[in-house]
């Protein structure tokens, strides 16, 4: 999984769930995760510039992100927004949480992501939270193995949410009753959970 090209899942899931024609009806906000200067040494001197990394969503199950370069720190926020909005994808809510244990990977970062009950709130930190609470996930427990880099984080989460299936999903792969499958997931989001991974295939969904 460490060596998924998230950039090539992205566009594909996009492509599969036809996001990019939703764009304009959503109601985004937008969340600034860092803005550094970086600088370019050449015969002349260092020549400087700003990037800046965004998140945007509408907590409605509709997340993104993007990166912008500029000479200037608003430039490369709009630059980064942009991006962002070519890089939404849908993922699954269901009740404020996930609908299974998942793990993301990107480089040397492994997010370990698990439902939880209503009323935990969203349990991540660094660069993992905004987009949680941008997604519209209101209840989740998380975990961040190895770099916290915001780079390599949102990436891994994007991992992570493009592996999330959901219900009807599980139903149609394993020949179960959708209602069957329902009822596993109520049992084990209201559960109050220990730190266990399980995987859609084994545990949530049987």
């Amino acid at each position: 999984m460490g060596g998924r090209d998230i950039d090539a899942l992205i566009e594909e899931s996009r492509k599969r769930s036809g996001v990019a024609d939703m764009i304009e009806e959503l109601q985004l906000e937008e969340r600034l995760l860092y803005a550094n200067r970086t600088a370019r040494v050449t015969k002349g001197g260092r020549r400087f510039s700003f990037s800046a990394l965004v998140v945007v969503g509408d907590r409605r199950g509709f997340v993104g992100f993007g990166h912008g370069k500029a000479k200037e720190v608003p430039l490369a926020i709009a630059k980064a927004i942009e991006q962002a909005k070519k890089k939404i994808i849908r993922v699954p809510v269901i009740e404020g949480t996930v609908p299974h244990d998942v793990v993301g990977h990107f480089g040397p970062t492994k997010i370990i992501v698990i439902p939880a009950r209503r009323g935990t709130g969203v349990v991540a930190g660094g660069a993992a939270k905004p987009l949680f609470e941008l997604a519209g996930y209101t209840d989740v427990l998380t975990k961040i193995v190895g770099s916290t880099n915001p780079d390599n984080v949102v990436r891994a989460v994007f991992d992570a949410f493009l592996q999330l299936k959901t219900p009807e999903q599980v139903a149609l792969e394993r020949g179960l009753p959708l209602e069957e499958i329902r009822k596993r997931y109520n049992i084990y989001a209201g559960q109050k959970l220990k730190v266990k991974l399980h995987y859609p295939w084994r545990g949530v969904y049987g």
